[in-house]
């Protein structure tokens, strides 16, 4: 019985020795291949999602959603108060589930902005309507080709001084 499980112990082995030495290559990498092999984003750029990223980026819509970030890119930087208007308390995006995430889109400084919420974070938000003022305190933003404008983390929003959402980062498992 113990001769069997060192012979198969070793064939093991052997085996996974032959497929790592064989994954090598003999070719040297140049100092540029080698930042590309080290660097996750660079090797992502080169597939067929990161490629269609680059293009919408050089788009107009990418450039505006990149200038609408740079508008605000101070009051994230500090986690200061941005005056908002609410424009839509029930935009869905395309081909979106049913149950997914909730969407609240708000004008800042004239550019319009979304801010996405699981359903149960969205509850205390319920009772804004269209032209609603509300605070919004936020600590990153994030773009995407599949959404029309700059997603904005919603991390602090009050109305008439009054807080309907505190996002908790202590029970958080969000980046």
């Amino acid at each position: 019985m113990i001769f069997v499980l060192v012979v198969v112990s070793g064939l093991v082995f052997a085996n996974r020795n032959i497929k790592t030495e064989t994954g090598r290559s003999s070719e040297p990498l140049s100092i540029a291949n080698k930042k590309v092999a080290l660097d996750p984003r660079k090797q992502w750029e080169g597939t067929p999602d990161g490629i269609k990223y680059k293009v919408w980026e050089a788009s107009p819509e990418g450039k505006k959603v990149r200038g609408s970030h740079d508008k605000i890119k101070g009051y994230i930087e500090s986690f200061a108060n941005m005056e908002a208007v609410v424009t839509s308390v029930t935009f869905h995006r395309e081909n979106a589930k049913s149950g997914g995430p909730k969407w609240l889109i708000v004008k800042i400084d004239g550019e319009q902005y979304m801010m996405q919420f699981t359903p149960k974070e969205f509850q205390p938000l319920t009772s804004l309507k269209v032209n609603d003022k509300i605070t919004v305190k936020s600590r990153s933003a994030g773009n995407s080709p599949s959404h029309p404008y700059l997603i904005v983390s919603g991390d602090y929003i009050e109305q008439n001084g009054k807080v309907l959402f505190k996002r908790d980062f202590s029970k958080s498992d969000r980046c």
